[in-house]
């Protein structure tokens, strides 16, 4: 099925090693009852890893909490000069101290880009399916979600449909896009000309793009394009959304890096972070930032690596002994989009299937948009036997139905 990546030893990390995180107020683990799962459910949903981060990170915490104080932090030059070299290096992409801004995550970002830069009632255009909370901060702001659905095609990708893409945004008058690029849940990594068509769109009609690049360290093969690395009106137009959550599995650190080289929108975006009452970061989220962005590049190739060999394992498996699910072939993420529709069965029966008869949590694609219905999301960022053990619960009650249904 599959090779297991060895452990990095080097580093004392071992990618196999299972680790117990219930009892520690764990979301992905602790919160299925309240949810409305079942208590034992293994959780393969919420987009965090169950990997122990670099050893690095560690010991920078633990020298940071053993001086006992925790009053409010800011960063030094030092905390920048961690980024400004991971950002060139994995992405050729030159950034500018003056252009940061550090918010608690990138949701947070987002709500503060819609309210800075658009009134209730403006049209904001996302690209479905796709990670729910860009619905969520259009609609709880009272702003118009225009989606321009992404298309499913035949070599198995989800393709922009341009021509729709600009008749929205010239018709429904956009004033901003939030683009995610990698994609999630599909796991579309854009093209330079992909993107270069969405810029000329947006500069046309003068849209401000918020481009949401938090698995831009999840490319597969090749290199993530950094959309406001495209051209000077993307840089102009462009609010960058970063953090070392995902990367590195810091999320419960709270600390996400903005960056926006455009002066004007810049002072915008910071005003309503002002207004929204939020100053100084997690004390512990800009130690583990810096500690990750400066040591965590061994770390960080050898997950690759095991997330290849996972994604393998996934892919084999499905071929050989699932071949009703039919995986979207990824191109970045962790997060791996599958197709339920052969089995012919509504949310509820799929709910019902997985949750219930195979005690396994996943994203329902619905969740992402009406053209997620039919479609469930993975998280491979785990220990290969977790993962293993969720395909056999998948393979076994989905053997039972074909039985029921004979």
């Amino acid at each position: 099925m599959g090779e297991i990546i060895t452990a990095n030893r080097a580093n004392n990390i071992n990618f196999n090693l299972v680790i117990d995180r219930r009892n520690t107020n764990c979301l992905k683990y602790d919160f299925a009852v309240r949810r409305g799962r079942p208590e034992n459910v293994l959780p393969l949903w919420v987009a965090d890893m169950d990997f122990k981060v670099a050893p690095e990170i560690v010991e920078a915490i633990q020298k940071r909490t053993a001086h006992g104080i925790f009053g409010y932090s800011e960063v030094k030059e030092e905390y920048f000069e961690a980024l400004e070299k991971w950002f060139f290096t994995h992405h050729n992409w030159k950034v500018e101290e003056d252009w940061l801004v550090k918010t608690p995550g990138v949701v947070f970002a987002l709500a503060m880009a819609v309210q800075a830069f658009t009134e209730p009632g403006d049209a904001v255009l996302i690209q479905q399916p796709v990670y729910y909370p860009f619905s969520e901060v259009i609609r709880d702001n009272h702003r118009k979600i225009v989606d321009n659905t992404l298309i499913l095609k035949e070599d198995g990708k989800y393709h922009i449909d341009f021509v729709d893409f600009e008749e929205k945004v010239k018709n429904e008058k956009v004033k901003l896009f939030l683009l995610c690029s990698p994609h999630n849940p599909v796991g579309r990594v854009w093209t330079r000309e992909e993107l270069l068509r969405i810029q000329e769109i947006c500069e046309k009609y003068d849209v401000i793009v918020v481009s949401d690049e938090i698995h831009e360290d999840f490319v597969l093969e090749g290199r993530h394009q950094v959309f406001a690395n495209l051209n000077e009106d993307a840089k102009k137009r462009t609010i960058t959304c970063t953090s070392p959550s995902k990367t590195f599995n810091l999320a419960g650190l709270q600390v996400s890096n903005i960056w926006i080289a455009n002066e004007t929108l810049r002072e915008k975006f910071k005003k309503q972070i002002a207004a929204a009452g939020y100053s100084q970061l997690n004390t512990l989220g800009l130690t583990a930032c810096e500690a990750a962005y400066r040591y965590g590049n061994n770390w960080h190739s050898e997950l690759i690596k095991y997330l290849k060999s996972n994604l393998n394992f996934l892919r084999n498996y499905l071929k050989e002994r699932i071949p009703e699910i039919q995986l979207i072939e990824p191109e970045g993420t962790y997060l791996i989009w599958l197709d339920f529709r052969e089995l012919g069965l509504s949310e509820e029966q799929r709910e019902e299937l997985l949750t219930k008869k195979a005690g396994i949590w996943l994203d329902s694609g619905a969740i992402f948009g009406a053209a997620g219905e039919g479609f469930e999301r993975i998280n491979i960022a785990c220990p290969r036997s977790i993962l293993e053990d969720a395909l056999h619960r998948i393979e076994r009650v989905i053997r039972e139905n074909r039985k029921t249904s004979e």
